[in-house]
């Protein structure tokens, strides 16, 4: 197996072949391990949606980015619906307004069909769990003491 081609003259070493197609597939196997599965969550709105309906669809999303995923967000027009174009453009936007502190718009709404798009990234590169918060120490004791024998403390006086 060749080491380095392009030294003069080229540095060559004799190796198991069995064992070099081994440790290629290890590597690899390491390499796909570490990698993250990017993770697309779609949340439907329609063109009518109320507040409450809005703010419930908001926080989910908001979960959605702090767990790393990315979103997707349509408005479904239906039947004559598609005539409030505009409304459903104007949703989207509040709807990327509101999570502009957790992520980025990667694209702006888009109508194709009887749907408009709109796609956020997380900001955050690397997702963050959601830690559990430790039990809260009691104050006032004192830590244990390592436990002795009563012989072993009569013996060392």
């Amino acid at each position: 197996m060749e080491i380095s081609p392009t030294a003069v003259p080229p540095v060559c070493r004799v190796i198991d072949y069995s064992k070099f197609k081994y440790e290629q597939k290890k590597k690899t196997r390491e390499l796909k391990a570490k990698q993250t599965k990017v993770v697309i969550k779609e949340i439907r709105f329609g063109p009518n949606t109320d507040d409450h309906d809005f703010a419930f669809k908001l926080k989910h999303a908001q979960e959605f980015l702090r767990e790393g995923a990315k979103i997707k967000a349509y408005v479904h027009f239906v039947g004559r619906s598609i005539v409030f174009k505009e409304r459903g453009e104007i949703l989207l936007l509040k709807f990327a307004q509101a999570l502009e502190d957790l992520g980025k718009v990667e694209q702006l709404p888009k109508l194709e069909g009887k749907r408009m798009f709109l796609y956020l990234a997380p900001k955050a590169a690397a997702p963050t769990k959601v830690a559990k918060p430790a039990a809260p120490k009691e104050a006032g004791k004192e830590p244990a003491k390592e436990a002795r024998p009563a012989a072993a403390d009569k013996a060392s006086e």
